[in-house]
């Protein structure tokens, strides 16, 4: 399948969806912005400052078991067909450029074409030193061996307007870009005109989604809820009400582990750290209501810790 600008998303939603439900770490935002790419692959590169010189299709991680570890790789129809690999990351990796460079080598191995490697850091916990858009290695005589160039897109360094006025697929990146807190409300407002003008009645909720997931990389989660609320799209997008439900689940939680150590603590004395460390890896709701019921027949935050495993 070939991508034109602006083509519809697929399956953001669903897929977010579903890495919410496993609870599975930091994987909804690389499921976001893949399927951000996928509905937007002209807007992307053309963002990152590569040509929009040919029609552009996804190559499939399908294709070769290196691809089912690179974030997405693009060719690029041109007269002289290309290939722009994306490596987008919310999180410091030292080893990064040493990954790009493998992927790289092999990528030119198997399709035998000319390759831009671009890496797209989220936020600023992404950075490093080793990121310098080069790198440089020597062998045993010190001598340089090999120079490999790649671009790195720092997204809180890129002017707000220049996302906001990009593609629609890059739209949701740009409350994490230039900006300050007090500005997300209009840019808010500015991406509700772009969707409702642009995109598709069945894409609309798919952005706001990824659009809700990215917040969370900068701002508070309740502040990303104050945000989106009156958006009709969040409120009918499953993505968000999973979200809520699991925000909501994890504050009870939260609630209850202080509970026990509070009435632990005018029963028994404040619990040591170890017991403490202990109540706050107990993730169970219905465990913890047991020790909250507990405290006044048991006598100590030992026996008190029995009832954890008891059935």
């Amino acid at each position: 399948m070939t991508y034109g600008h602006g083509a519809r998303a697929v399956g953001v939603a669903s897929s977010i969806l579903a890495v919410v439900q496993e609870g599975a770490g930091p994987r909804p935002f690389d499921v976001t912005t893949r399927r951000l790419i996928e509905e937007d692959p002209a807007g992307w590169l053309a963002w990152v400052g590569l040509p929009v010189n040919g029609p552009i299709r996804p190559v499939e991680s399908e294709v070769s078991t290196v691809l089912a570890e690179v974030d997405k790789l693009l060719r690029i129809e041109a007269a002289s067909p290309w290939l722009a690999h994306l490596e987008v990351q919310a999180s410091r990796d030292p080893r990064l450029p040493s990954r790009l460079l493998q992927y790289h080598a092999l990528l030119r191995h198997r399709h035998d074409l000319p390759i831009e490697s671009t890496i797209i850091l989220l936020r600023p916990e992404a950075d490093g030193p080793e990121l310098s858009g080069r790198l440089d290695l020597h062998g045993a005589t010190g001598d340089l061996t090999l120079s490999f160039w790649f671009r790195v897109v720092r997204v809180w360094e890129r002017p707000v307007e220049e996302l906001l006025a990009g593609g629609l697929g890059v739209l949701p990146l740009a409350p994490l870009a230039a900006t300050s807190h007090d500005q997300v409300p209009d840019i808010i407002r500015r991406l509700e005109v772009r969707f409702e003008r642009e995109a598709p009645p069945a894409t609309i909720t798919d952005l706001w989604s990824a659009t809700f997931l990215l917040l969370g990389l900068r701002y508070d989660r309740e502040d990303a809820r104050n945000w989106l609320r009156r958006i009709r799209h969040m409120r009918e997008s499953s993505t968000y009400q999973a979200i809520l439900d699991e925000g909501r689940i994890e504050g009870e939680i939260r609630h209850a582990r202080q509970m026990v150590l509070e009435l632990g603590a005018d029963r028994f004395g404040p619990a040591d750290s170890a017991t403490a460390a202990r109540i706050q890896r107990i993730g169970d709701q219905p465990i913890l209501n047991r020790l909250i019921h507990g405290v006044l027949r048991v006598s100590s935050w030992q026996e008190l810790l029995t009832l954890a495993s008891d059935r």
